[in-house]
């Protein structure tokens, strides 16, 4: 058997599946679309994240996968249904990375309300010190709304009440009691964007949540609120946000993605992206890093190894 890990993972994931079969990780990852149809054919195992996408055109290329490893939570890069049909299992990992996430946004919570990001490039780069530019704002006090309430928003939830912050949320799956159990008070989106000082979203991106944060929305919320996004890109729709931002309608936006994080060739490429938010001082922005911690990325591969295994009947 031959397993191909075409990604950046816990490298416990090579160093077990080498005992059962060949292991091969190419220099640069990850690997484009073009350079894995190349290279899948006479693979069992594929362990990648979230990039490139795996669509009808790499699944057929792939003549002997029986299992895919997603080191991560999203599965929308993957056709789902064909695997399926063709009989290939799937296993991502759900929960893994929730505190990894959930402390990155309590981190750009602070950041934000801070000004900690300007402050230091004025100090480094400009080689200015001066402390009476930055009054900030603390948690205390203020009230969080988490949108989503699974592991990674109740984590957030847990991280804001230790800073004194009154939680509210939403999530159209669970009931009242499941939000009190919490420490929190469930509300619908219109309730819960009127009332929050910081949203945080923690939903997936779906044609009900696509441009959930538009002009409109974002009207409804405080002209102070700060909006933080660790989920997806195009949940927020970021021409709407930056005309907000500019008419200073909304306090700020602290994201970890963006709309068109993976346009064109996507991680694997040389593709070039901007953004009008980037000329905004009270927009932060990172990488899509969520989920990257040792941590996170030990537990992740360890449940990954597991599953597999257990596919396989290895061990």
């Amino acid at each position: 058997m031959k397993c191909l890990i075409i990604d950046a993972v816990y490298a416990g994931i090579s160093e077990e599946l080498s005992k059962y079969m060949e292991v091969v990780t190419p220099a640069k990852t990850p690997l484009s679309q073009a350079d894995l149809i190349a290279s899948i054919g006479d693979v069992d195992v594929l362990i990648m994240r979230v990039d490139p996408k795996i669509d009808k055109a790499v699944l057929d290329a792939a003549k002997n996968l029986k299992v895919i490893g997603v080191c991560s939570v999203g599965l929308n890069h993957i056709d789902m249904d064909y695997a399926k049909e063709k009989g290939i299992q799937v296993f991502n990992a759900p929960g893994l990375n929730a505190n990894a996430v959930a402390e990155l946004t309590i981190s750009k919570m602070l950041d934000i309300s801070r000004g900690t990001m300007t402050a230091n490039y004025d100090v480094k780069v400009k080689h200015e010190w001066n402390k009476y530019k930055f009054v900030g704002r603390e948690l205390r006090g203020k009230t969080l709304g988490v949108m989503g309430f699974g592991r990674i928003g109740r984590r957030v939830a847990e991280l804001g009440k230790a800073f004194g912050m009154e939680i509210i949320a939403y999530d159209p799956f669970l009931k009242p009691e499941d939000f009190e159990k919490a420490g929190a008070v469930g509300m619908g989106v219109d309730e819960l964007l009127k009332k929050a000082d910081f949203v945080s979203i923690h939903v997936p991106l779906t044609p009900d949540t696509k441009d959930l944060f538009n002009a409109k929305s974002i009207s409804e919320m405080k002209d102070d609120a700060v909006v933080l996004n660790m989920s997806r890109g195009g949940i927020v729709n970021e021409k709407d946000m930056y005309e907000a931002l500019k008419a200073n309608k909304i306090g700020g936006y602290a994201a970890d993605v963006l709309e068109n994080e993976l346009a064109g060739s996507g991680l694997s490429g040389n593709d070039e992206f901007a953004s009008p938010l980037f000329e905004c001082d009270n927009f932060i922005v990172s990488p899509h890093i969520g989920a990257q911690s040792v941590d996170a990325s030990r537990d992740i591969g360890i449940h990954i190894i597991a599953k597999v295994k257990e596919a396989l009947n290895l061990g």
